[in-house]
């Protein structure tokens, strides 16, 4: 089984990285490899540990789970530590691109909004 760990550290606060990444409407298709299309299914939402975890299913997927969790790093910023779990292993390119894509938009959005409210 194929794993891959992203962190991320961030120079919003964590209540505002959690707010982010627990705003989650329900499950969404999402486009793996330009033509694959598999749904997420939201497994847990636990405000107290500020962790998200979710599966995908559909596509060739055989066994997806992944999980988000934010953490102070010390500093008043944030840290998020993305973890995905997936079968068949030769899936874990498609995702891992998939995750980097992610975790820029994430930074991006995040580090951009705090910066507007610092201003």
């Amino acid at each position: 089984m194929a794993t891959i760990r992203k962190e991320i550290v961030l120079r919003a606060s964590p209540d505002a990285v959690w707010s982010a990444v627990r705003d989650v409407a329900g499950p969404k298709p999402v486009v793996v490899d330009g033509q694959i299309v598999v749904r997420e299914r939201i497994v847990s939402l636990d405000d107290e540990a500020r962790r998200f975890c979710w599966s995908a299913v559909g596509g060739r997927l055989s066994h997806h789970n992944a999980s988000m969790q934010v953490f102070p790093d010390g500093t008043g910023g944030a840290r998020l530590v993305w973890i995905a779990d997936l079968l068949p292993d030769d899936m874990e390119p498609a995702i891992r691109t998939l995750m980097e894509m992610g975790s820029a938009a994430i930074e991006k959005t995040l580090e951009g909004a705090e910066a507007r409210e610092s201003a």
